[in-house]
């Protein structure tokens, strides 16, 4: 290499895609831990399974309900279960809460489909669910797919019906339909937004009556009578439900290569599933390490199960309740003290549709875990700005431990935009950034990663934790 190319290589700020020169024992390793995470999507399209998932793994670990512990000391590994929808856990560290946590937070949720309180009718010959669309869609996306119903049926006596109906390969599934290309000239030359309606969105769900021509509905019957003789539920009980249209394909290798995931969920499952791997192979810290598993960040983070509810703040108080060291205002100066990886997805640069991103300022899939500075959108409107002090110990960290990351923006200025739940923490005093995953096809059926990322992103949280 000349002295030239030496000084740029020096002073440029290059990155290489990662699988570039990794050793077939790495390349091993990323390709396990990878089959593992796709094992915990198939198993978490929901919330409420993901927490599931999470809080088994965590008992299986050492981890013990915070409600079973009176006293903690350092090493102690504690969870909270917020109403079955989200998850904070922590191991105690050597130095006092006080002295602040070491925070990574994502989130559980991801856009769907839910059923309307009232979604059960028949039209000609067909019966049909009614849903409402949750998070950011495009709606046509989710016409013609084959999609499952997950969730829960609560009864008025209180008796709680798990669904998970069009998973199994003995399961029926279901589907929205869609205008065939030859009588959709009208629909075609809508905006693309507007080609399919959200209250056209009605699930399929049954065509055989039962009775004679005397009986009206019968096919809304039929489904009832089929509902209630495998749950015991009647119309009246889907008032209080929450089921979930999901799509019923499993989350598979992509490419010849087998180098990316495909699957529904990614955003946010893939920094959930990295971040509690991370934990989970953290040993009694320096600081008090602090896993958030978040509910509705797909619609504002609002809400009981949301980051913007205090039970969050209730599980640090317990924290420093059980460690005998909290006192009147204390919260605030731990979390003033505290430093926190937003662990959501990024938009990673799609070559087919780069006209969106600025590719200085893009991630790319295979070259590590993204960061993002700020989020918000136009002129950074709601955004967590994070200082240069705290970018700068985080790119300290990464860079002493070999970690390969990129530094990104959501799309063009003007063009792009999203948020992260980093700002209600930055909001109570936390230094945040966000880190996650870059994703190809974000909030869409099937999301796409690079197995290369995930597993930079599982390494990047493990040594934050250590610091």
């Amino acid at each position: 290499m000349g002295e030239t190319e030496k000084l740029k290589d020096f002073l440029f700020d290059t990155k290489k895609y990662g699988w570039e020169g990794l050793p077939d024992s790495v390349k091993n390793d990323i390709i396990k831990f990878s089959d593992e995470y796709i094992h915990f999507l198939n198993r978490s399209k929901t919330e409420r399974e993901a927490t599931s998932f999470i809080t088994e793994i965590l008992d299986k670990n050492g981890f013990v309900n915070i409600k079973d512990k009176m006293i903690l000391v350092p090493g102690d590994k504690v969870y909270y279960v917020n109403r079955e929808k989200s998850v904070y856990v922590a191991i105690i560290g050597n130095k006092p809460v006080e002295a602040g946590l070491n925070i990574i937070g994502s989130h559980i949720d991801s856009p769907r489909l839910d059923l309307k309180p009232n979604p059960l009718y028949e039209d000609t010959g067909f019966a049909y669910f009614k849903t409402h669309y949750y998070g950011g869609i495009k709606k046509y996306q989710w016409t013609t797919i084959p999609l499952s119903i997950h969730g829960v049926i609560v009864k008025a006596n209180g008796e709680k019906v798990t669904i998970n109906v069009g998973e199994d390969d003995n399961d029926p599934i279901f589907t929205i339909t869609d205008l065939l290309p030859h009588l959709a000239q009208e629909q075609m030359e809508k905006k693309l937004k507007d080609s399919i309606s959200g209250e056209d969105l009605n699930l399929l769900i049954g065509s055989i009556p039962i009775g004679d021509e005397k009986t009206t509905e019968r096919i809304k019957l039929n489904i009832l009578k089929i509902l209630n003789d495998k749950y015991g539920i009647t119309e009246r009980d889907f008032v209080s439900s929450e089921l979930e249209l999901v799509p019923a394909f499993k989350a598979r290798s992509l490419g010849f290569d087998r180098s990316m995931v495909a699957g529904y969920g990614q955003d946010d499952k893939v920094c959930a599933y990295t971040s509690l791997r991370a934990l989970l192979d953290t040993v009694t810290p320096a600081k008090t390490a602090v896993c958030i598993f978040a509910d509705k960040e797909e619609i504002g983070s609002m809400g009981n199960t949301g980051m913007e509810s205090h039970v969050f703040d209730t599980f640090i108080s317990e924290l420093l309740n059980k460690t005998n060291t909290n006192r009147p205002n204390l919260l605030d100066k731990v979390f003033c003290n505290s430093k926190m990886l937003s662990a959501d997805v990024d938009a990673g640069l799609d070559p087919i549709y780069a006209s969106v991103s600025e590719k200085n300022n893009s991630a790319y899939l295979g070259k590590g875990v993204g960061l993002n500075k700020y989020t918000g959108i136009r002129g950074k409107s709601g955004a967590s700005d994070a200082n240069a002090e705290f970018v700068a110990q985080i790119r300290n960290i990464f860079e002493s431990n070999n970690i390969s990351y990129q530094v990104s923006e959501l799309g063009k200025v003007d063009t792009g935009g999203g948020g992260t739940i980093a700002y209600i923490l930055a909001n109570k005093g936390v230094d945040v950034i966000d880190c996650g995953v870059p994703v190809l096809s974000m909030h869409s059926p099937y999301e796409v990663t690079s197995k290369f990322d995930v597993y930079e992103s599982y390494k990047a949280y493990r040594v934050f934790w250590k610091f």
